[in-house]
């Protein structure tokens, strides 16, 4: 008897059916969203795109096919989407006064938007009965109709984009036809088969294609027909069937440059690295030219730093009728090689019969192209290994002229950063660079010892000299958006108790608000918020964002219960990693996904707490992992006892993804929390073996630090509760589902308090209105059977 008693105390009841947390809890996941503020290339007017409530666990349950990284709905032959616009309205930029569009379905579906250069239109999709239908909006009487009857085709893309400036669209359409099956019976084994000698170092991907009929499937799903559409829903063919991934006009809209996939495909690889063919059609849809085919991408070399070998990353050129760019490695991609000149950018104008222009030699990888004209284009290069970046510019339409040297940092380094260009759009409906004389704009985040202050700067190119315009001023947080003049620009502006709204400076009278949106969850609106600073043992200084409920007062009330919700951080430099990051007036947003949400049920909760692991030299930053996250951890506890705000045995860790690997393993190595909350993350580094996180050793070259980063491995040393959650369908690399099964069983096999929730047809973040719900109840409960009574 007494044995049956002592089997029940240890076993919870199995509970099938959705659970709801408490209202103050169900009151944060129904909090209203949006809108979504969509700015005209004009400026003269804006687009506000209201956002219903989170979807059911009914349309996140629909079929769903998972073919090669790709997850499709095969109804509507596009990519799986759950959230969407119910409706739109026109804001005037000017009055500030707003507009609801009319000829729009109850619930409209709307999914993805793009606005005309001469701001007359809007094109947007929207998701309907027999497909996904291509809308148009007129802003002029703020009416929308369907366009063509005809559905697109977004297996891959937003299936349309603007082909002229304003008068034309470019769509992928969905060919007629009926989706290949595959046979009941199998006609013979799966196979694959590597070959002596050829290393193929990558890394875990889910939804890998398993069969020929995989294959089959895919090619249907991507077959897309070119085709051009006027503003009078007119269809003009343009191309055959492509089994395409991407395609973009010209800036002057007479050629189509596209991307298309063909076999042999890979079941190891997401399709971006299948073979691919790069070609330019004109508007008759005639082959100009192949561009380049590119073979399968499995020899890639190992390391952060590599890319494939042969030309890469083409696109049009933003300032230019027709002109294609990409960069090509000069170094066969691998960053292991010796090698002065590592990128090298081209460019070719069409008919693309002369040979192409070297633009810039690179001693770095290439990143991005920022375009102004013949005598302006800017691009970054990068070192992972080293975390340098370099920023040049160059002459596009004179490249013998030798490129300069703008700014030079550590990419860790926030405090350095001298921000990035503001762009404009051209005649062509493209960005580029916007120019004043020989002077630009640079936006920045403004990061330094007291937080973020955005920045608006003027930069002259001759003098290499920067002009602070503005900057944010306490108590607001607020960011420049679009640059009109030195004086006039528009904002994005929020601060602890208000919720981010939209303003137009211009010149020294007051901003002016164009949209004033309520806060979402005004019961919350007086929680208090505060950014700490602490040291660790070895003198890093960490930071941290401390949340309290509204009226707390810790010398009358003593110390909370608190949740500590972290994710770990990769540096090579001790000291760039004590800087201090995100800003202490930004809005408080209690969202239903952070640890905020726990504030509702009188937690104190510590918001993403510093967690550098700092590899300095030849040292990688993970050699000292375990080391390095306790000494985190360690501080982080200390610091908030210090201020009594805590009681140090009602402290509970969590994180997502790397963070539930950095909760497992603080609840692995050290006694510092009571409980451990871990959602959707990685615990067993053997079933990641070419890499994870910034890792870019493999598991044969670095086993020691897989094996004991690898909180699987000491499960047997956990003795605190772990709630283990985690998406049945996760599409993330390396966090397959199998990862928190596993670990469940292990803790239960070796007889620790642990409980693993899957949720059924949820991916690496939760979608479902019932999922959210149930998260934040098991969240909740967990909590309070382990921080609020003793256990």
């Amino acid at each position: 008897m007494r044995r049956l008693l002592l089997i029940a105390l240890f076993m919870s009841p199995i509970v099938n059916a959705y659970q709801t947390p408490p209202a103050e809890l169900q009151a944060l996941v129904d909090a209203p969203r949006g809108p979504l503020f969509r700015l005209g290339p004009k400026h003269g007017t804006a687009l506000l795109l209201n956002l219903p409530s989170l979807p059911s666990i009914a349309d996140v349950a629909q079929p769903e096919l998972k073919l090669a990284g790709l997850r499709l709905n095969p109804k509507m032959r596009s990519q799986s989407r759950f959230d969407f616009a119910s409706d739109i309205s026109l804001l005037d930029i000017k009055t500030g006064q707003s507009r609801a569009v009319s000829g729009l379905p109850k619930d409209a579906h709307i999914a993805d938007s793009a606005w005309s250069a001469n701001e007359r239109w809007v094109a947007f999709s929207r998701w309907g009965d027999k497909g996904v239908e291509l809308w148009l909006l007129d802003v002029s009487n703020a009416n929308a109709k369907q366009l063509i009857k005809e559905p697109l085709n977004t297996s891959s893309s937003a299936g349309f984009s603007w082909l002229s400036a304003s008068e034309q669209l470019l769509v992928q359409l969905a060919p007629i036809g009926k989706a290949p099956t595959a046979p009941v019976t199998p006609t013979g084994p799966n196979t694959q088969d590597s070959q002596l000698g050829a290393q193929s170092q990558i890394r875990t991907y889910p939804d890998m294609l398993k069969t020929p009929a995989d294959a089959d499937l895919l090619d249907w799903h991507l077959q897309s027909q070119l085709a051009a559409v006027n503003l009078n829903g007119e269809i003009n063919i343009i191309t055959k069937p492509l089994t395409l991934l991407a395609a973009s006009a010209s800036p002057d809209g007479q050629l189509i440059l596209t991307k298309s996939v063909r076999r042999p495909y890979s079941y190891l690889l997401p399709v971006s690295y299948f073979p691919q063919t790069y070609q330019v059609w004109n508007r008759q849809g005639k082959l100009v030219k192949t561009i380049a085919e590119r073979p399968l991408q499995d020899r890639i070399p190992p390391g952060n730093d590599a890319v494939t070998s042969g030309p890469r990353d083409f696109a049009w050129r933003n300032d230019q009728p027709s002109t294609l760019t990409w960069l090509e490695a000069q170094d066969g991609g691998d960053p292991n090689k010796e090698a002065k000149i590592r990128d090298r950018l081209y460019q070719q104008a069409a008919p693309f019969n002369a040979p192409a222009q070297k633009l810039i030699d690179l001693a770095w990888r290439g990143a991005s192209v920022l375009w102004g004209d013949d005598n302006l284009a800017i691009i970054e290069e990068s070192w992972w290994k080293t975390r340098d970046t370099r920023t040049w510019r160059i002459h596009p339409g004179h490249p013998e002229q030798i490129a300069e040297l703008l700014f030079a940092r550590k990419s860790e380094d926030r405090y350095a950063d001298a921000g990035d260009p503001a762009t404009s759009k051209n005649a062509y409906g493209q960005s580029v660079i916007k120019q004043n004389g020989d002077a630009i704009y640079l936006v920045g985040e403004g990061a330094g010892p007291e937080g973020d202050r955005p920045f608006l700067d003027r930069y002259s190119l001759t003098g290499k000299k920067a002009e602070r315009l503005w900057q944010s001023q306490a108590p607001y947080y607020e960011a420049p958006l679009a640059i009109l003049s030195d004086a006039e620009f528009i904002s994005s502006r929020e601060s602890n108790t208000e919720r981010p709204n939209f303003y137009l400076h211009t010149g020294a009278t007051a901003a002016r608000a164009l949209t004033t949106f309520p806060h979402p969850t005004p019961q919350l609106k007086d929680v208090q918020k505060q950014k700490i600073q602490y040291p660790r043992e070895d003198g890093v200084m960490l930071d941290a964002t401390l949340y309290l409920p509204a009226g707390y007062d810790a010398k009358k009330d003593g110390p909370l219960p608190m949740l500590m919700w972290a994710y770990p951080r990769e540096f090579k430099n001790a000291q760039l990693a004590s800087q201090v990051r995100e800003s202490p007036y930004r809005f408080n947003r209690i969202s239903y996904n952070g640890p905020q949400a726990m504030l509702a049920r009188g937690y104190a909760v510590l918001d993403n707490p510093a967690m550098p692991i700092v590899g300095e030299g030849k040292t990688e930053p993970n050699d000292n992992y375990l080391t390095q996250l306790t000494m985190n951890a360690q501080a982080a506890v200390d610091a908030v006892v210090k201020l009594g705000v805590a009681d140090r045995n009602k402290i509970a860790v969590g994180g997502h993804s790397y963070g539930a690997f950095m909760t497992v393993n603080l609840l692995a190595h050290t006694r510092l929390f009571k409980a451990g909350i871990a959602r959707s993350g990685a615990y067993n580094r053997t079933l990641t073996p070419f890499g994870f996180q910034s890792e870019d050793r493999n598991f044969w070259e670095a086993k020691p630090v897989y094996q004991a980063m690898a909180p699987f491995n000491f499960a047997d040393q956990i003795k605190d509760p772990l709630l283990l959650i985690h998406g049945e369908m996760d599409n993330n690399s390396g966090t397959f589902p199998v990862q928190s099964e596993r670990m469940y069983q292990a803790l239960q096999g070796l007889g620790a308090r642990a409980r693993l929730v899957m949720l059924p047809n949820e991916s690496h973040g939760y979608r479902a209105r019932e999922s959210i719900m149930q998260m934040l109840w098991e969240q909740d409960q967990w909590l309070g059977a382990y921080l609020k009574t003793k256990p």
